[in-house]
């Protein structure tokens, strides 16, 4: 192995015509080439198999449903995601969630994505309802995975940088408008809220049947005028979670490696998370289906609480979290189908994100300097209130901040894009809770507002 591995560095062995070298340097090329890898495949089967769905859509013989859509996100996603992480800067800013989530929009914007293979991404996302699937064993996982006490003091602790942010985030971002002439209301409920809402069909759908209520505008218009926002917050976001992350790889003490909370035995807590238990193929596809359980149960008190389902689910893993009711091997289950689901589908279900959930069009349109100046210094105020308010509350800021990031993204879409740019998945539950809980808090009172206001 030694020696294959020397001679395919050999300064003889260029990339160029191999036609007159003899049989060794031929080899020797092949077995470099070989040696390539985008995500877990070696490059001449990630060729190979691209190949095989390309030319399936080409011929309009790609499956559109699960298989055919897994196939097309997953072959975008590998070269995506591994591009991303070693392009020079742009891998130290998330550059893998910013590829996957703006080259397949670009691509659908510009019509260079194949009508079939188009189908087949919104048969897995929308269909299949694959986005959901993977929330449910992120947010069943890590918080049946998580050290009961972080979890219990992240709950309690998260909602004082959480409500400290938004407050100076409106103020520093209607400030910045001022400057650039807006009027703080339109400010407010056109750029600020739509950013602060918690995504588009959680925050902008309801936030524009609201405003198109009392104002007696058509719903779509204020839909077009209330996206661009939530979508160059979002950006914003995904970018500063991948600074945070370097942030903390250059200064490890402002780090928590993922853990939210200072507790006193971080050592014990770390060593213990980074500590892996041998595979269980049978326990994964018990989490799995604990993962679909839980989901299941919030979409059905839904209705009779009040509560959204994506809440309730996270609030019952907690509470079988803390009461113990589930046996420790079942735990190890779901957070082992958690880990199987960041691993191999995070980069693919981006993919998946970029060409149904973020519009081209209208994210070019709305980019101009004073608007993309107003979103930047929201969320980056947000973001800067999260990381003082953790230090002040013991927790660690790197992962503070990221939560307190994750209130401008895009819902379930935006907390996945931003928790992979930083590498820091396990913050899923209290992402959701801060992207779900702080956008419904922001729709309620903008449209109240806005009510009192007319």
């Amino acid at each position: 192995m030694d020696h294959a591995v020397a001679v395919s560095d050999s300064p003889s062995v260029g990339l160029g015509p191999v036609t007159g070298e003899s049989p060794v340097q031929t080899q020797s090329f092949l077995r470099k080439w070989a040696s390539y890898r985008v995500g877990p495949l070696p490059l001449p089967l990630y060729v190979a198999i691209a190949a095989v769905v390309i030319g399936a859509a080409l011929v309009k013989k790609l499956p559109a449903d699960m298989i055919g859509g897994f196939a097309c996100i997953m072959v975008m996603g590998f070269l995506l995601g591994d591009l991303g992480a070693k392009i020079p800067v742009l891998k130290h800013i998330g550059g893998s969630a910013i590829l996957c989530l703006f080259v397949p929009s670009a691509m659908l914007g510009y019509k260079i994505l194949h009508p079939e293979m188009l189908k087949s991404i919104t048969a897995v996302m929308k269909t299949s309802n694959f986005l959901y699937l993977y929330i449910a064993c992120l947010v069943t996982g890590s918080m049946l995975g998580m050290n009961r006490k972080v979890l219990i003091q992240g709950f309690l602790r998260m909602f004082v940088p959480l409500a400290v942010g938004t407050v100076v985030a409106v103020s520093a971002g209607v400030g910045v408008g001022l400057l650039f002439g807006y009027d703080p209301l339109h400010t407010f409920f056109y750029i600020i809220v739509p950013i602060l809402a918690g995504g588009i069909g959680e925050g902008i759908l309801p936030l524009s049947i609201g405003y198109a209520e009392i104002l007696a505008k058509p719903q779509p218009e204020l839909i077009a005028m209330l996206i661009p926002a939530a979508l160059i917050g979002n950006v914003v976001a995904i970018v500063s979670a991948g600074v945070l992350k370097r942030i903390g790889e250059k200064k490890p003490k402002y780090s928590g490696q993922g853990l939210l909370v200072r507790s006193g035995n971080d050592m014990e807590l770390l060593k213990e998370q980074g500590a892996e238990k041998p595979l269980d193929l049978s326990l994964m596809g018990a989490g799995l289906l604990m993962a679909c359980s839980m989901f299941i149960l919030g979409s059905f008190l839904s209705p009779f609480t009040g509560i959204p389902g994506p809440i309730l689910m996270i609030l019952g893993a907690a509470i079988l979290k803390v009461s113990k009711l589930i046996p420790a091997r079942m735990e190890l289950g779901a957070h082992q189908m958690y880990k199987f689901m960041t691993t191999n589908l995070t980069f693919p279900l981006l993919v998946g994100l970029g060409v149904l959930y973020v519009p081209w069009n209208d994210l070019v349109k709305a980019f101009t300097l004073a608007y993309f100046c107003i979103c930047t210094v929201t969320v980056l105020t947000m973001i800067g209130a999260g990381w003082l308010v953790g230090v002040m509350m013991k927790m660690y800021p790197v992962e503070s901040a990221v939560v307190t990031a994750c209130h401008s993204g895009l819902g379930g879409t935006g907390d996945v894009a931003i928790l992979s740019a930083c590498n820091r998945m396990g913050l899923m539950p209290f992402a959701q809770i801060s992207t779900r809980i702080g956008g419904a808090g922001m729709v309620v009172l903008a449209v109240f507002m806005l009510k009192a206001l007319s």
